[in-house]
């Protein structure tokens, strides 16, 4: 069993706030941190664009992450979210565990 960081941004906080809580609720992730007004500068439909976003950082089990980018995609605004999966190779013990007992025990 594998854990991952998944990253997403949002272009709102109340984006953020609504994945959070889905994300937890049907446990697809153990904590989701929601960190507030990054500034993004990236190339999008030939012009280089310049936002305010909002980063999610989710912590939870590789098995999990289809699940997690079929949510994403039909809840988030941007036609291209933003949605990428780290995986972590060392750790707190006592905190993954805690992400295992926490998050859905199926498979992906």
């Amino acid at each position: 069993m594998g854990y991952i960081m998944v990253f997403i941004t949002t272009p709102t906080q109340e984006n953020a706030e609504k994945i959070s809580s889905m994300l937890v609720e049907e446990k697809l992730a153990a904590c989701v941190s929601v960190v507030g007004e990054a500034k993004s500068t990236f190339y999008w439909e030939g012009k280089i664009e310049k936002e305010k976003e909002y980063l999610l950082i989710i912590k939870t089990k590789d098995n999990l992450f289809n699940k997690i980018l079929e949510m994403i995609k039909k809840i988030h605004p941007y036609k291209v979210p933003e949605i990428l999966a780290l995986n972590i190779s060392q750790g707190n013990p006592d905190y993954l565990k805690w992400v295992e007992e926490t998050v859905k025990k199926e498979e992906g």
